[in-house]
């Protein structure tokens, strides 16, 4: 059974957001919530076709597929940071945490599309409004969990927080696979929901001071079932570093 997400406007997002930790944003929203038509994102999937495979699990799968860069949002601009390790604090991800893992960066062809920057941008100013107007400091990562060898696990540390302000969640494409149901809860409290992503540029919003969330393993239906994400984090202050 699939749970449809619990959708919110363009116009009740922001509100959703700061009172709950979370929103839900569906693709026909997104040209009013952050000047990206679903359309021209549909121009960048083919940039999920050759992620190089996730050297660094420790689960001993084969199963995910990621590129990875930095960037910095101040005061309208976008700025590509030096390539850099992807690295959180065991409190943050006890699975995969305190070390230093150096993924191959973003395709350039990303980089130069008009869409990328309206895309970091338009999160910027969300993240703004929720937390207050300054430079954030953002990570972006292409995944695609593969079920080529059976289950695939998008979040194999489990239920957890990143240690940033804010967590984007775009799902690029699910072909072939079944699972994959999203769940958040409340950081400090009982209160949880449990919903399927299922349409591409479908946007999940995470307050990531306010809760946890994961993604449940998917198993394959059909040759080559794949679930591709990209997912952006921003954060005050600077890069989370070793």
């Amino acid at each position: 059974m699939m749970f449809e997400p619990p959708y919110a406007t363009a116009e009740e997002f922001q509100a959703q957001l700061k009172a709950l930790g979370h929103s839900v944003i569906a693709p026909l929203s997104l040209p009013a919530a952050l000047g990206c038509e679903p359309a021209v994102l549909d121009e960048l999937k083919p940039l999920w076709q050759d992620l190089p495979p996730d050297a660094y699990l420790r689960d001993g799968g084969r199963y995910r597929f990621r590129r990875h860069a930095c960037f910095v949002a101040e005061q309208g601009r976008l700025t590509l940071a030096p390539h850099r390790a992807h690295w959180q604090p065991l409190d943050y991800n006890a699975l995969h945490g305190g070390i230093e893992r150096w993924f191959e960066p973003l395709d350039e062809r990303l980089l130069a599309h008009p869409a990328w920057t309206q895309l970091l941008l338009g999160l910027a100013r969300i993240t703004s409004r929720l937390k207050g107007e300054q430079a954030w400091f953002i990570e972006a990562h292409q995944f695609r969990i593969d079920t080529t060898d059976g289950i695939g696990r998008p979040t194999p540390e489990g239920a957890h927080r990143d240690g940033v302000d804010l967590v984007a969640v775009f799902l690029v494409d699910r072909q072939g696979v079944k699972g994959g149901e999203s769940r958040v809860f409340e950081a400090q409290g009982p209160q949880g929901q449990r919903f399927t992503l299922s349409q591409p540029w479908t946007l999940l919003l995470l307050d990531d001071e306010r809760v946890i969330h994961e993604t449940t393993p998917i198993q394959p239906m059909a040759e080559h079932g794949h679930r591709d994400t990209l997912v952006i984090t921003l954060r005050a202050g600077g890069f989370q570093s070793s």
